[in-house]
């Protein structure tokens, strides 16, 4: 008889839920390693904040550019292959920054050129791996699927960047190594999921694949949500800056930086295992609203800070706020989507996450050199508490939203 799981794991009971929280869990473990690596790397190359700047800007084009397309691919073919092709693109950068590093003469333009491969590869697991979760659990458990999610990532989003800093005291050679192998296995554990046709719905079109954005338009709460996120980590955002405070603000080095790349994932997880636990039922609206609002006062405070454990916890309440955003953001996309385009509204969905993300890396870089790094920083706390101002106003249907929206048919 299989062991009864706690209700807050409800969800693993499924097999192939349990393979592929796995394999994401690995390759986010992945990705925060490679971040934190290439970061410091980079800014010890060129001490320009600019340079951190272009390497999400580099990140960020080939995501833009592919991710509509990719949510097509999601849509007509199985999805355990759209992810283990985006993640074997993600192994060609890390062994070029491997080999780059190996060689002891790193050049700055091939290792925008490897950010750029890590991107393209984004563009392909991002809304395929959305899209796949309401396939992997019937729709009674998928607010715990969601939940469980949250927690591994934010988990990974932890372990991630302190291990990344700890292994980089070795050379930066081998945290790409590793994170190479961490992209294997997750390769390895998403072919092991059973075989998921695309929906018999689904076909190849040219024309359907603005059919995510045409649906998110007509959603007025899902646009409302995602546009939030959007704005509010684009200004709001602090993770290219963080390896000029760990260096010239704090002082605390590789291992330092790790551990505040370390801090907004401590604070999501968290908040993350907390609604595993006592998911969100009622006032859903307010919840978003004050998460982003925590965000925006929390990069205010690590702007200002100069002290270490007042940064650590200002990053910690920052990561919590993001993830009620995050939690809530994510239920309504998926609850309100149809299968047959859920690749192209996940695709749609991760244009204004990987907007916010690193086009948000290449506006704190630019801004910072324009105007300082506290300043910019300061600036961006600011604008994110008026993008709420803004968003309770031209959003009312959010603002006032008690509960989430029943699940759409058809999933």
């Amino acid at each position: 008889m299989r062991p009864r799981l706690p209700q807050a794991l409800y969800a693993l009971r499924y097999r192939d839920f349990a393979l592929y929280t796995a394999a994401r869990f690995a390759a986010t473990l992945a990705w925060q390693m490679l971040s934190v690596a290439a970061g410091w790397q980079i800014y010890a190359l060129t001490h320009d904040p600019l340079a951190l700047g272009l390497a999400g800007l580099a990140q960020f084009l080939p995501f833009v550019t592919l991710v509509l397309p990719a949510g097509q691919v999601a849509d007509v073919a199985d999805r355990r292959f759209v992810l283990t092709g985006a993640y074997a693109c993600e192994v060609l950068s890390a062994g070029l920054l491997c080999w780059l590093a190996w060689s002891n003469q790193p050049r700055i333009w091939a290792m925008y050129v490897a950010m750029a491969l890590f991107g393209a590869g984004r563009a392909f697991w991002m809304p395929a791996g959305q899209a796949i979760t309401p396939r992997l659990v019937p729709p009674a458990a998928f607010p715990n699927a969601v939940a469980i999610n949250g927690t591994l990532f934010q988990t990974a989003a932890i372990g991630g960047p302190g291990v990344g800093g700890a292994l980089y005291l070795l050379g930066p050679a081998v945290v790409y190594a590793t994170t190479a192998s961490l992209l294997l296995l997750a390769m390895v554990l998403v072919l092991a999921i059973k075989p998921l046709a695309a929906s018999p719905r689904a076909a190849w079109c040219i024309s359907d694949t603005l059919e995510g954005l045409r649906f998110v338009l007509r959603q007025r709460v899902v646009l409302g949500a995602i546009s939030l996120d959007l704005f509010a980590v684009l200004f709001g955002g602090t993770t290219a800056l963080l390896p000029i405070f760990a260096a010239d603000v704090l002082q605390i080095g590789p291992l330092g930086l790790g551990i505040l790349r370390a801090a907004p994932g401590l604070g999501a997880l968290t908040v993350a295992a907390v609604l595993a636990i006592y998911p969100l039922k009622r006032h859903v609206g307010s919840w978003l609203f004050g998460g982003v609002v925590v965000f925006g006062v929390a990069t205010l405070v690590f702007g200002a800070s100069h002290d270490i454990r007042l940064s650590l916890a200002a990053l910690f309440c920052l990561g919590g706020g993001d993830m009620v955003s995050i939690y809530v953001r994510h239920l309504l996309v998926q609850l309100q989507t149809p299968d047959a385009i859920r690749g192209r509204v996940s695709a749609v969905n991760a244009i204004f996450i990987g907007s916010s993300n690193e086009l948000g890396e290449f506006e704190s870089g630019v801004t910072a050199r324009c105007f300082g790094l506290v300043p910019a920083v300061l600036l961006g706390g600011v604008a994110t508490l008026l993008v709420v101002v803004g968003a309770r106003h031209w959003f009312p249907e959010l603002r006032t939203m008690d509960r989430f929206p029943a699940a759409v048919s058809g999933r």
